[in-house]
């Protein structure tokens, strides 16, 4: 009784979410710097390819958070139905990147010489750009940047394209083919995830699912494999030698309901790991009514060409990042015509 009681509270929990217009997210990665380079020194990177200390510490630091708003219930909604969107990955320094989608715009700041101190990858002073690249010089001293949100896809995919080549659609799923996918996934749990529940209090109840991960995950793969067909292109599923070298290892999931509303999701990866040395690597998410996402005051709009040739560019060099510095190479002969 207890297994079926517990399996259909989640399954509550999860419709109520699905029922909100507005919700929000907090993830979080529970785990030391000193375990992330553990991990990192096992996986035996190249040489000059481990992870480096700032990053080691930034990762275990940062939490992001996400919020949405529809205007239906989230699980009725397609993308024309999103009116707002914003996502943040902070530290307790202080915000490294943030973004919000409003009306038609997107608005980016982020704190880009940590960053760039993180990654190893040098960055030129703000007051060292020409003249004519002011959103740039914004978006380097972390204020608020601006972009017409349609006019880059808009770019981007035109960019992607063959010469003369007709703009392929957008991947999706359908709604049938989203209800098979959740079918399936429920009758997985079912035969699969052993469940318990504990009481709290203040109307606080903790169900704890366990299950083996590879046991899991292969028969969840099962079930999805004769929907390949209806997945959007280039989705591969792993194969069953793929699936072999996963630990089968018991998982743990912890989900927590206040008033038979989902809270809190935590996952005990540390068996995961197969290192005896790792006691505490988790991954928790949290939930939330979501707050509505509004335009920063004062964002300087970005130039697209300025925005595709020299932010990105300098982000991404040729020769991968990392590997050379935060490059102004394209503002200087004046291929950034200035910002609107």
């Amino acid at each position: 009784m207890e297994q079926l009681s517990a399996g259909k509270k989640l399954d509550q929990a999860f419709e109520k979410l699905g029922k909100e217009k507005s919700i929000s997210f907090e993830l979080d990665l529970d785990v030391d710097a000193k375990t992330l380079k553990l991990l990192d020194a096992e996986a035996d990177p190249e040489p000059g390819e481990a992870i480096p200390d700032d990053a080691a510490e930034l990762i275990s630091g940062a939490k992001i958070s996400f919020t949405v708003e529809s205007k239906k219930p989230i699980d009725e909604s397609d993308e024309k139905d999103f009116v707002g969107m914003a996502m943040k990955v902070s530290t307790p320094d202080g915000d490294l990147v943030e973004y919000r989608v409003v009306g038609d715009y997107t608005y980016v700041r982020s704190d880009i010489a940590t960053l760039a101190k993180a990654m190893d990858a040098p960055l030129p002073p703000a007051d060292e750009l020409p003249e004519e690249a002011k959103g740039l010089k914004k978006a380097l001293e972390g204020e608020w940047v601006k972009f017409n949100t349609k006019e880059l896809e808009k770019t981007g995919r035109e960019m992607a394209q063959e010469p003369g080549a007709k703009p392929a659609p957008e991947p999706s799923l359908d709604a049938k083919t989203q209800k098979k996918l959740t079918d399936a996934l429920r009758k997985v749990i079912a035969r699969e995830v052993d469940f318990k529940t504990a009481g709290g209090d203040d109307g606080t109840e903790h169900i704890t699912a366990t299950a083996p991960f590879r046991s899991l995950l292969s028969e969840l793969i099962g079930e999805i494999r004769p929907l390949t067909k209806d997945l959007p292109p280039g989705v591969e599923l792993p194969t069953d030698k793929d699936l072999k070298e996963v630990p089968n290892v018991a998982t743990t999931a912890d989900f927590t309901l206040k008033n038979g509303e989902l809270t809190e999701v935590y996952v005990d990866l540390a068996k995961l790991t197969e290192n005896a040395k790792v006691t505490k690597f988790g991954l928790s998410l949290k939930m939330s009514g979501g707050t509505k996402p509004t335009a920063p005051a004062g964002a300087t709009e970005l130039d697209l060409e300025e925005l595709m040739g020299g932010f990105f560019g300098a982000m991404m060099p040729d020769e991968g990042l990392g590997e050379g510095d935060f490059s102004t190479e394209g503002l200087e002969d004046g291929s950034a015509e200035g910002t609107a």
